[in-house]
């Protein structure tokens, strides 16, 4: 049912294996590379259809100019604007969501859960115009905390079912124990299962700090000006009118790339540990 790990298959099968792994991670990193080469081109060389050679110098200028010349930081702000609150938002609500549907049992439990998870089988493109007429009825169209609310509202069935899943795997004689003691049920919640919840917490915070800071769709369907804009929406009025400025837009790619990296290699140690608990017995 399960493939076998490549140390139990023939000396054939495991030398293809090793000779195959760099092939696809070169062609997997290959665009990523010429973005980066890209991103040092001077616009000379894209002028005269060097598009694929060697640079003929590196001009480390370009990142500069994104700034000096576009909006590029406003983007960036923006984006941070609307990526922070929705992280704290949703997994904030979901630790709670995720405490009460996992910790108590009420009749509609099950149904109230279901709900959370359904809600991740819509197909998003479908809630374009009700969720942008809402919005602008709402007056929170082309606003960064429109754009922070609904991401919150939207990531929240994802998280609960994230945090309700993984509160289940807690030994549950922990409350029992402080119930018995007569502990509240909210110092329950923030003294005992919350500090166990850190690794989910940092995984979660992760995952989602990626998707919504990697978000286009709604950021091109909710935000309209450079003011509001995040920076995915954003690269693509780097270009000029007249003139399409790509080393300018692989340098703001190169930018806008790198808070989602720093945030997975800050993370890293309780992300691996959120991802791999209960793995094992």
């Amino acid at each position: 049912m399960f493939p076998r790990p490549i140390e139990q298959a023939s000396p054939a099968k495991q030398w293809l294996y090793t000779a195959a792994v760099p092939v696809a991670l070169f062609l997997w990193l290959l665009p990523l590379l010429g973005v980066a080469v890209t991103s040092l081109r001077p616009a000379s060389d894209l002028a005269a259809g060097n598009y694929f050679g060697l640079p003929s110098h590196l001009a480390f200028e370009n990142y500069l100019d994104v700034f000096r010349n576009t909006p590029m930081g406003q983007y960036i702000l923006n984006s941070f604007k609307v990526t922070v609150p929705t992280v704290i938002g949703a997994v904030g609500l979901s630790c709670m969501t995720g405490f009460a549907l996992a910790v108590y049992r009420f009749p509609s439990n099950l149904i109230i859960f279901f709900m959370f998870v359904a809600g991740n089988f819509v197909p998003f493109q479908i809630l374009m115009v009700p969720v942008r007429d809402l919005t602008v009825q709402m007056g929170m169209y082309n606003t960064w905390y429109g754009l922070a609310l609904f991401h919150i509202a939207f990531q929240s069935g994802f998280c609960t079912l994230f945090m309700r899943n993984f509160i289940k795997s807690l030994p549950f004689e922990l409350i029992e124990a402080a119930r018995v003691e007569g502990v509240a049920e909210w110092r329950i919640f923030w003294f005992i299962v919350l500090p166990l919840m850190r690794p989910a917490i940092a995984a979660l915070s992760v995952l989602v700090f990626t998707f919504i800071w990697n978000d286009f769709f709604w950021a091109t369907v909710l935000t309209s000006s450079p003011d509001t804009q995040p920076v995915t929406a954003g690269l693509s009025s780097l270009n000029g009118q007249w003139i399409a400025q790509w080393q300018l837009v692989s340098a703001g790619s190169i930018l806008a790339a790198l808070p989602p990296v720093l945030m997975f290699f800050a993370m890293q140690k309780h992300f691996i540990a959120g991802l791999t608990l209960g793995a094992v017995k």
